[in-house]
């Protein structure tokens, strides 16, 4: 009964109070590469991914949850929806909402607009991915794909790789040019909008792909891939032709649990052709950042990161923006009982 309990308060970060944060890429790339690893230690909890199939529209929902369990233990469960044809609407195509939970007691701590920290999160973890496991003089790099987690893909990597060339591709020509032209304003370089997938990726030295099928085909070809180049694809239809698995020196995953989980993703196929196993795994990234596992050993190695999102990296951000937003006194206070 109400009175019984002491009043328990959330805080709710809007999407406005999120970009009043200001996240800087330091912070952004310091929390998720903190979480990963958490989960290499062993100190965190990880349930797969679960599609919710509305039935109604070209999309669906992805339900993530877990627990971080150091320093300020924080539980969450995100719910984001993937809706390809959202552009017609002036929408973005994922939209989002975290909720932080306390692991001890089950107490709400905050409700936060995840949209735009969906991409923040994936793009950490592409650039984290790079900086265990491409080589340190990669210069250029080739990415598919112009939705919101694409820009923070290009920017983080821009930012501990400083290229000197980077290409950028994607279906739609207004998309592309578009994502080209804020790219060359906020990173201050030349960007090139190619017309077509090859000219995008053959030769490059990090090779990012996450396009927008409507089903799978295989677009991007393995013979584009130089000895020595980090691949990562995490496409929601696979662009991938099966052969991809045998030139890899290592393949990792950030969570090898999410590969059982869902009909969709960029090597859903291989895993279930057995060229993606739990024998053929080199380690989950995690084990890497958490020095348990070797990243990159050669310049001459060819790696490949398969991404799903992790649960993990939307808490930890999540968490960070929140003590941020404390710290600052952004954001609003609400009284949950």
């Amino acid at each position: 009964m109400p009175g019984e309990h002491p009043p328990v308060y959330i805080d709710f970060l809007n999407g406005p109070d999120i970009a009043e944060l200001a996240m800087t890429d330091d912070e952004i790339l310091t929390a998720i590469e903190s979480s990963l690893a958490m989960q290499g230690r062993g100190n965190t909890v990880v349930d797969p991914r679960m599609h919710h199939m509305p039935g109604v529209a070209n999309g669906h929902f992805n339900v993530l949850r877990g627990t971080l369990k150091e320093d300020q233990m924080v539980s969450g469960v995100k719910v984001v929806g993937d809706f390809v044809d959202n552009y017609k609407e002036n929408l973005p195509s994922e939209l989002a909402t975290l909720l932080l939970m306390d692991p001890s007691n089950g107490k709400p701590r905050a409700i936060l607009d995840a949209s735009h920290l969906t991409d923040m999160r994936t793009g950490a973890v592409t650039a984290i991915g790079a900086k265990y496991l491409a080589r340190k003089n990669s210069k250029v790099l080739g990415h598919i794909g112009a939705r919101g987690s694409s820009y923070w893909n290009v920017r983080l990597l821009d930012h501990l790789f400083d290229f000197d060339e980077i290409r950028v591709h994607s279906r739609r020509k207004e998309s592309r040019d578009a994502f080209g032209a804020r790219l060359e304003r906020d990173l201050g370089k030349k960007v090139i909008v190619t017309e077509d997938w090859e000219s995008c990726l053959k030769g490059a030295d990090i090779m990012v792909e996450a396009s927008r099928l409507s089903e799978p085909a295989p677009l991007f070809k393995t013979e584009w891939i130089k000895p020595g180049t980090f691949v990562c694809p995490y496409g929601t239809m696979s662009a991938l032709e099966l052969s991809i698995t045998d030139v890899m020196d290592k393949m990792l995953m950030d969570d090898w649990g999410q590969a059982h989980s869902g009909k969709l993703g960029a090597m859903r196929a291989h895993v279930n052709a057995g060229k993606l196993s739990e024998a053929t795994l080199h380690a989950e990234l995690g084990q890497v950042v958490a020095g348990l596992k070797p990243g990159r050993e050669s310049d001459a190695e060819t790696i490949l990161l398969w991404h799903r999102g992790l649960p993990l990296s939307d808490i930890a951000l999540g968490n960070a923006m929140l003590e941020k937003a404390r710290r600052t006194g952004i954001g609003q206070r609400l009284r949950f009982f």
